[in-house]
């Protein structure tokens, strides 16, 4: 058994099984390798050209394992390697985080352009850091930048720990445990980027099964799943420097954004490798713009 006839063999069995894939792959090929050269210890750069490596019956065992609890459990693949890959980064996770799977690692990995100087970013928020992807990613490519990275789940927070300490960040990257802009006091940051919950009630319980292994905090936005975009539009403009930008992944939820603030500009972002639903303000736009619901403000 070679490593190129294990991965297609298990990408077989996956694709039989008509699994979910939205969790950092979207085919049974990719999560097949991830989860060989998980139990190989191999590199995902080393499978080129180990394609033809002989597999003793001890690693088929194991791959066949974790393919079967895959199919049987509905398990997300990074749940049962333990590692995720964000803007080109491992990363620990496990259930008590959300899977980092943003295309904000496309804005990320470019530095923002072309709507902000790179070289100029000393401050930046990560809202809803999770497993610490975003603000990860945000030190390794905004070397001069400082981050504060907020969550409210303390579980989260200790996944994060771990990550920055892994990736030797513990002094440029802060983990806080706030909701939203709470802890942050008068702090003002040159970048405020959030993959916040976005999923309305009526998605949530569509969801496919892999889905309920994910924390229902990091995933769930109220009834229409804008509850936490609601705060981030009236609360960030306070936040931000002059000229500040405000980067905000709201998925499928695009559509009721628009919509509910219609005078605001987005920019809705376009990714070479997929997804969408990102759009970007500066402290100007939200500042002369309409950054609250009014319906919601008489509700309260």
């Amino acid at each position: 058994m070679t490593l190129a006839r294990l991965i297609a063999r298990s990408a077989a069995r996956l694709r039989r099984a008509r699994l979910c894939f939205g969790h950092g792959t979207d085919n049974a090929r990719d999560e097949a390798a991830a989860i060989v050269l998980h139990v190989l210890r191999l590199e995902p750069q080393q499978a080129a050209r180990l394609q033809r490596r002989g597999l003793g019956r001890a690693a088929q065992r194991r791959v066949e394992q974790l393919i079967t609890r895959r199919i049987e459990e509905r398990i997300p693949a990074a749940y049962l390697t333990g590692v995720a890959w964000f803007a080109g980064l491992p990363l620990e996770v496990d259930a008590r985080v959300l899977i980092p799977r943003s295309p904000l690692a496309e804005v990320i990995e470019r530095g923002f352009a072309p709507w902000i100087d790179s070289t100029l970013v000393r401050r930046v928020l990560d809202i809803g850091t999770g497993s610490g992807c975003i603000a990860i990613a945000c030190a390794k490519y905004l070397p001069a930048a400082r981050i504060d990275a907020v969550d409210i789940s303390d579980e989260a927070l200790e996944v994060a720990r771990a990550n920055l300490r892994r990736h030797r960040l513990t002094r440029r990257v802060r983990l806080l445990k706030s909701d939203h802009f709470s802890a942050l006091g008068r702090a003002t940051y040159d970048i405020i980027v959030a993959n916040p919950p976005y999923v309305g009630d009526v998605e949530l319980a569509g969801l496919p099964a892999e889905y309920r292994h994910e924390p229902r905090i990091a995933l769930t936005g109220g009834a229409d799943g804008l509850d936490s975009v609601r705060i981030i539009l009236r609360r960030a403009a306070r936040h931000l420097r002059p000229r500040g930008l405000l980067v905000v992944e709201v998925g499928n939820t695009e559509r009721a954004v628009r919509r509910r603030w219609p005078r605001l500009p987005f920019v809705w972002l376009q990714f070479a490798r997929g997804g969408g639903g990102v759009f970007v303000l500066t402290r100007e736009q939200l500042r002369t713009g309409p950054g609250t619901d009014s319906r919601h403000s008489r509700r309260r």
